[in-house]
């Protein structure tokens, strides 16, 4: 079952750069002022709208599953803010992980077991 996350986000428009230029994504705008953000089945929405009361931020991080996460690791590893570097962890997936403009944590991951 896919999920999207509805983020808040210090400015759209470097939000929209961001994750366009540095990540590569798929980006449109969508209802009510927010921005969609999609690589392969993985999808994200950001507004600018304080709609929580909060300043922006979470206190996880948001991990998106990949069919190549070594090809895509490959793609922005010298554009990007990387967290953490491409390693296979003992948990049974493959990832990294990076800092996007508004601060949070993402990791693109791949299964590399059953």
């Amino acid at each position: 079952m896919p999920l999207s996350l509805l983020l808040r986000c210090h400015d759209l428009d470097l939000t929209r750069e961001h994750y366009r230029d540095t990540l590569g994504f798929a980006v449109t705008d969508s209802a009510e002022g927010t921005l969609t953000v999609q690589l392969e089945d993985c999808r994200l929405l950001f507004t600018a709208q304080d709609l929580w009361g909060r300043e922006v931020g979470c206190s996880g991080t948001v991990y998106l599953q990949l069919a190549d996460v070594a090809r895509y690791f490959a793609a922005v590893k010298d554009r990007a803010q990387i967290a953490w570097p491409l390693q296979d962890m003992p948990y049974g997936s493959r990832e990294f992980g990076v800092r996007d403009c508004n601060g949070y944590h993402l990791a693109f991951a791949q299964h590399t077991r059953a």
